[in-house]
């Protein structure tokens, strides 16, 4: 089986996603190759310099059994591509993303572009039960769910690290929707040091968040957020806002929920939490459970496999 593999960036995210995605069909013996294009580093550019840069290169690739694009701008590549078959997985509902992000004309276009792209695709995959849902509701579409599982493996190899009393970890991009704002404006009166991993090596922010006492998620808008289930495999517990499909990983027994956008709440929570020793006991060992358990590879792979398989019969 020969994929191809198209996504404006492969780290974070959804791009991070694809990345361990094709790791693990290569260790598999699935060939997977990528779609690399250059896009315009100007914010409103990007996208549509890579749509037409990325169309023409997987064009120009040759045949594959499957072309999977991660996200919308990829689908026009994906349309593009010479693949008998073609998926495209979204993480989030992207129109919703980009009103919030940007504008709500650009957030018209990017309907518009949806709309066609999940018409190109034979198949559409999401990481979370609750983009599932929006889909399904708002757009009549049916997505099959394929969440992002961890590399346990290279989370094993995170150098044991000596916890630092009352530290807070933030991890992820310093961006509207990831609600980081929240989190400063609480940040003269945690009592703990908050670290920021918002552009580091992936060891690097592992081994912080590792060396942490807390991760908080404050996030205005998710999907299923990788470092949720990184944080419960390295028994840091999370403090994370009730959006998305975070519910779908934090409940009473793994995390605390928050409401989003609410820093008086979420500050009451984390200084709580950064006090009592024995819930965060309970709620790791919960969490790593519940983790090590429904999101592995070695749980996901054989699903994955099986759904490339089945689409090519």
């Amino acid at each position: 089986m020969k994929l191809l593999f198209i996504s404006s960036r492969y780290s974070g995210g959804i791009g991070g996603h694809a990345t361990m995605l094709a790791s693990q069909l290569q260790k598999s013996k699935i060939r997977v190759d990528f779609v690399n294009s250059p896009k315009i580093p100007i914010k409103n550019l990007k996208n549509p310099s890579f749509v037409i840069t990325s169309s023409l290169s997987s064009f120009f690739k040759g045949s594959y059994d499957i072309a999977h694009a991660f996200n919308v701008p990829s689908a026009f590549a994906m349309k593009a591509a010479r693949a008998k078959k073609k998926v495209l997985s979204i993480h989030g509902v992207f129109s919703d993303q980009v009103n919030v992000l940007h504008s709500r004309a650009l957030g018209d276009v990017a309907k518009t572009a949806e709309q066609n792209a999940l018409r190109w695709a034979d198949k559409l995959t999401t990481d979370s039960k609750i983009t599932q849902k929006d889909y399904k509701e708002k757009l009549g579409v049916d997505f099959e769910y394929l969440p992002s599982p961890i590399d346990t493996e290279k989370l094993d190899r995170i150098p044991n690290i000596e916890k630092k009393d009352n530290q807070v970890a933030y991890v992820g991009r310093d961006s509207y929707e990831k609600g980081i704002d929240i989190l400063r404006t609480i940040e003269s009166q945690i009592k703990g040091n908050v670290v920021y991993c918002t552009n580091l090596p992936w060891e690097k922010a592992m081994s912080t968040l590792k060396s942490s006492t807390v991760l908080v998620v404050p996030s205005r808008m998710e999907s299923l957020p990788t470092v949720v289930k990184e944080a419960f495999y390295l028994k840091v517990p999370v403090i994370a806002t009730n959006v998305g499909g975070i519910p779908e990983l934090v409940t009473d027994k793994t995390g605390i929920l928050v409401t989003p956008e609410d820093p008086r709440s979420l500050l009451s929570q984390i200084n709580s939490l950064l006090e009592d020793k024995e819930k965060t006991k309970k709620l790791t060992e919960k969490a790593f459970d519940f983790v090590n358990k429904n999101m592995t590879w070695q749980f996901w792979l054989p699903k994955y496999i099986e759904f490339y398989k089945k689409l090519v019969q």
